[in-house]
């Protein structure tokens, strides 16, 4: 009798353990899915924002030219 017990309670808790392992294991890798679609989201949404492009005129302050620039979306002519 004693050794059914003991060999119950060794089975029980391997069977515990083993448990706990695979509810770590489960949780690492939701973690690691969730880390990888907000990398991918964020690297993604970076791309798809337009970058500035910022335009000066090489004229003096007295004179004032007409000036051409691309922003990207179009031409932009100042005259």
């Amino acid at each position: 009798m004693q050794n059914l017990r003991a060999l119950f309670v060794i089975v029980s808790a391997v069977a515990v353990l083993a448990a706990g392992a695979l509810l770590t294991a489960s949780f690492t890798i939701a973690f690691a899915g969730i880390l990888a679609v907000l990398s991918i989201g964020r690297a993604l949404s970076m791309r798809l924002k337009p970058v500035p492009v910022r335009a000066r005129s090489n004229a003096k302050a007295g004179q004032r030219d007409m000036r051409v620039w691309n922003d990207g979306r179009g031409t932009i002519i100042d005259l």
